[in-house]
């Protein structure tokens, strides 16, 4: 039986598949169960898609069925006889399995140029377990089992998604290096409103901000290749996840690795973007901003050698278009720190016209940390703008703060989840507060949003904390605060209590007049 998620939404068989999947793994890690699953998932999408694609064109010209640019042109991966899944799940239950599916992996990254590097080939080391891996095979087999082509593609991508997510989870803090929850992104993703051009991630990890960009164009009536995606990424093993979660979804894109990172060799230099999507790695202390003082990115202010989150600001705005937006997710503390100059930098932001939106998330979101973040909208150009050919009204001197800390569901003990209609409703406000007309009139919400002036927040210092500026929320006496409601019962019942002793005196005080003496207790 399917399985529904927290907002009452249907999961499909992704969850099942994925407790099935999990069951195989025996006591292996998932760290490194996760590439021989995902690896293989990935090698069941592109031998699908190919085919389908082969048994298109032999009907068709059986010479055409063999030549490989007849796949290209479709974005469709070449894939050599010995390396299809058929062949693999024939072999599954031999001793060889592990040596065949390496030897697989090599043969597609032979004739695939954009996969050089990229596939796992480790299936064969003597620790994996065979049987295991048979099974496996046999259980991904099962994968869009007679769909059609484009919905198959769409059913192993949303496997892959599922499966990178659930990974992230087992993993812990070490999974949020690669996997941003999808109602972070989501709700990044609807503020932004990606349709068309180039979007970038200068720390892009497994590709969920592309993933869900691409959904976005697609579920909006755009067409998937409306944007171009750019990224980089310094963990080599993350990279890889990130280019096959993007061939899963059959997205093109643009992908650098390095160790260096983007501070230090930034391979899209000349890039200017649309929009920016990023997690970065929250306060990192050992990004070798020593070697970086006079970098022309700095354009607020030299971010301190302790603490990367205003070097990451500064490097996105940097790579903005002139009329580029950007969302990036960081600690709380990026809104309010006055260490090592930071608040002056965050000041020169605001007076210079770039922030545009302030989001304060609930806490338990992410599976790295529990530490609280925010989402920082920034924009190169708030005096105008156009959003799917709607004006944009000027936004200059002013900035909307959200206050989203109370929302979220717990979707188990340690994590916590946006819900959709949370998510549209994050979203819609600050589309209203743009004044785009499907959203509706914008409005003050107290305890929730609030469109402040530029003096309103110079008198609180350029803090940014939306809790300084949405005020308290508008409350029904029956939703009164705990600790508010306590002092005001406690004082009434003094207040009572005093009253009561003065009744009891009195009382006495007659009953002595007549003769009678009352004991005292």
């Amino acid at each position: 039986m399917a399985q529904t998620d927290k907002n009452g939404g249907d999961l499909g068989f992704e969850a099942e598949l994925f407790k099935a999947a999990d069951k195989l793994r025996g006591n292996m890690e998932p760290s490194d169960y996760k590439h021989v699953a995902l690896g293989l998932i990935f090698l069941k999408y592109i031998s699908d898609a190919f085919e389908a694609r082969h048994a298109a064109l032999l009907a068709q010209d059986a010479k055409a069925a063999e030549d490989k640019d007849e796949y290209l042109a479709d974005n469709i991966f070449w894939v050599p006889k010995e390396a299809r899944w058929s062949h693999l799940q024939a072999n599954a239950k031999q001793a060889s399995i592990g040596t065949k599916i390496d030897d697989a992996m090599r043969a597609i990254e032979k004739d695939n140029e954009s996969l050089k590097g990229v596939l796992p080939k480790e299936y064969a080391r003597p620790a994996l377990n065979k049987v295991m891996l048979g099974e496996l095979i046999d259980l991904i087999s099962g994968i869009a089992l007679n769909e059609g082509n484009d919905k198959s593609r769409d059913v192993l991508g949303r496997v892959y998604e599922y499966f990178l997510g659930q990974f992230a989870g087992a993993e812990g803090k070490r999974g949020g290096e690669f996997y941003t929850p999808r109602s972070v992104v989501r709700t990044l993703v609807e503020m932004l409103e990606p349709f068309t051009g180039r979007v970038y991630d200068p720390c892009c990890g497994s590709g969920g901000m592309f993933v869900q960009s691409e959904k976005f164009v697609t579920e909006h009536g755009g067409r998937i290749g409306d944007i171009a995606i750019y990224g980089q990424e310094s963990n080599y093993t993350t990279w890889r996840l990130a280019k096959m979660n993007l061939a899963v979804r059959g997205i093109d894109s643009d992908i650098r690795w390095n160790n260096d990172g983007s501070f230090h060799k930034d391979e899209l230099r000349d890039l200017k973007a649309d929009f920016i999507l990023a997690n970065p790695p929250f306060n990192i202390s050992d990004w070798g901003g020593e070697r970086l003082r006079e970098d022309v990115r700095w354009a607020f202010g030299v971010p301190p050698v302790g603490n990367a989150n205003y070097a990451w600001l500064q490097h996105i705005v940097h790579h903005l278009a002139p009329h580029g937006f950007a969302g990036v997710v960081l600690a709380n503390g990026s809104m309010s720190s006055q260490q090592s100059g930071e608040g002056e930098i965050r000041k020169e932001m605001i007076e210079k016209g770039v922030v545009d939106c302030m989001v304060a998330l609930p806490g338990q979101l992410f599976y790295s940390t529990q530490i609280p973040a925010c989402l920082w909208i920034l924009a190169k150009d708030r005096s105008n703008g156009l959003v799917r050919k709607t004006q944009l009204r000027d936004r200059r001197g002013e900035v909307l703060f959200i206050d989203a800390r109370k929302m979220g569901v717990l979707v188990d003990r340690t994590r916590r989840e946006l819900t959709d209609e949370e998510m549209k409703r994050i979203a819609t406000t600050y589309h209203a507060w743009r004044r785009e007309p499907e959203a509706g009139p914008y409005a003050d919400v107290p305890g929730f949003c609030k469109s402040a002036t530029l003096d309103e927040i110079r008198k609180h210092g350029h803090v940014l904390t939306p809790g300084r500026y949405v005020g308290a929320e508008a409350q029904d006496e029956d939703d009164e605060v705990f600790d508010a409601k306590m002092k005001r019962l406690t004082a009434q019942l003094g207040a009572q209590m005093a009253r009561g002793a003065e009744l009891d005196a009195a009382i006495r005080e007659k009953l002595k007049a007549l003769g009678y003496e009352v004991p005292t207790s």
